[in-house]
């Protein structure tokens, strides 16, 4: 018996002797893995099948006229310069500056015509779009919100909320779908003036985490601050500070789990040094063929910087990279609104068809959705000279690729385009229907904060408007 013990006893330290630096491997590995989470941009299954994989949304920033671009009016063209009639405004109609009663009904100054098989109605300020793809748009007339000033509208338009620090439609989708590109940021903004804070609001991650935060991407020098190393430094050296860095900073996180910014600085420096190669690349348009940079009107004004944007966002999604916003900067017209749309319809017309061709063209038109909106319409009245004031009870949106078929009107306005009548459609439901072609629920894209589950449509998103963008 003292012997067979010995012999176990031996066999069990002979045991532990042999395979102690096994456990010790399982138990570094499992110490790694529990210090090193889960990638939170990789790819994420979408909750059900869709077309959609990258979303450009275009964004007119002040307000484009619906009544001038792609909700034709004939009884408004018919009254121009006449009061509104008093039988029109029995249910009490409000504007923001102007009284109803005293004010005077203006008609377009544009010409409406129909294109395209499909015979979509739309202004001559968009007549390259429409003649090249009538048949692959999908206009809504009905959209509406509450919202009169640029603020609160551009944040119900940017982040489905009238409050400040509320989460992006980017930052949503990208939280929903994580990223399909190592090497560029997941969700990308771009625009063609300054970027003011209005615009800021448009890429925020809110109270996601900071990862989710947009990167707005300079398309003139450097594309973004500071990307390139100092002078001297190898990619070998460079390689040594950042993991360095890694260490510090990851050891600082311990005990700031709840601190998002420092978990989001620890990959964007990660971003940064793989984006060194990418970027730069992405930007130089110079390798284009000429019939391209014909195109998208990259060597003629007043084309060539809206062109080159959406040049950029053809060249990102074709990248992989999730969510593109263009923001065209200046559609605000109080005084002279028609000259004003001229101006910039001018700028973006021929490089939105153009981006649609080429998409086209290239086989991802299909897993490309595209929206195009502004914060509000403008009022079918007179402000001032030939102006038009902000309307946020009617305006007009439009989408295309990803899965919408195109070619048709959705919903309608009253005969001067004051109300949503039609099928009206709130920035909630655009909102969901967007996230629905992506192939997300937006009921169940939901994040927790201050005590409750919050969605990009609040509690709003009352119907699936994607089946109707769909059919």
């Amino acid at each position: 018996m003292q012997c067979a013990g010995q012999s176990l006893a031996s066999s069990r330290r002979d045991f532990l002797a042999r395979f102690s630096f096994g456990f010790g491997g399982m138990a570094l590995g499992h110490l790694q893995a529990a210090r090193t989470p889960p990638n939170p941009l990789a790819p994420k299954r979408p909750h059900f099948p869709a077309k959609a994989k990258s979303i450009i949304y275009l964004f007119m920033q002040g307000g484009p006229s619906h009544v001038d671009t792609f909700d034709p009016k004939p009884m408004l063209q018919r009254f121009d310069g006449q009061s509104v009639p008093a039988s029109f405004n029995s249910e009490g109609l409000s504007l923001q500056n102007l009284r109803v009663s005293e004010a005077k009904l203006m008609g377009s100054r544009r010409t409406f015509k129909k294109y395209g098989q499909s015979g979509l109605d739309v202004s001559d300020l968009f007549g390259n779009t429409a003649s090249a793809h009538a048949d692959d748009i999908a206009v809504v007339r009905s959209v509406h919100h509450e919202a009169f000033i640029h603020g609160p509208a551009l944040n119900l338009l940017y982040s489905g909320s009238i409050r400040t620090g509320f989460p992006s439609a980017g930052s949503w989708v990208v939280y929903g779908l994580g990223s399909e590109c190592d090497n560029l940021p997941a969700f990308i903004m771009m625009s063609d003036g300054a970027i003011g804070g209005r615009s800021r609001n448009s890429y925020s991650s809110g109270f996601l985490p900071a990862l989710y935060q947009g990167t707005v991407l300079r398309t003139e020098g450097a594309p973004l601050v500071n990307l390139s190393p100092p002078p001297g430094m190898t990619a070998e050296d460079q390689r040594a500070v950042l993991d360095q860095l890694g260490n510090w900073n990851r050891l600082h996180l311990q005990g700031r789990e709840d601190d998002s910014r420092l978990e989001a600085q620890i990959a964007n420096y990660e971003l940064a040094f793989r984006m060194q190669t990418a970027a730069p690349a992405l930007v130089d348009t110079s390798s284009e063929p000429e019939h391209i940079r014909k195109l998208y009107g990259l060597d003629e004004k007043p084309t060539e910087k809206f062109g080159r944007l959406a040049l950029l966002a053809r060249r990102l999604v074709e990248r992989g990279v999730r969510f593109v916003q263009l923001v065209s900067t200046d559609w605000d017209g109080h005084g002279e609104c028609d000259k004003n749309h001229t101006s910039n319809a001018r700028k973006i017309d021929q490089p939105i068809a153009a981006l649609i061709t080429d998409l086209k063209q290239r086989g991802l038109l299909e897993s490309t959705l595209i929206v195009s909106v502004g914060e509000f319409g403008r009022t079918p009245v007179m402000q001032g000279k030939e102006g038009r004031d902000h309307h946020p009870y009617a305006f007009s949106a439009w989408l295309c690729g990803g899965g919408v078929k195109g070619g048709k009107a959705i919903g309608s306005t009253d005969d001067f385009g004051f109300r949503a009548v039609g099928d009206p459609v709130h920035v909630n439901d655009l909102h969901g229907a967007m996230l629905s072609l992506m192939g997300l629920d937006h009921l169940r894209l939901t994040y927790p904060f201050n005590g409750r589950d919050f969605r990009l449509t609040d509690v709003g998103g009352t119907f699936n408007f994607a089946d109707r963008l769909r059919a």
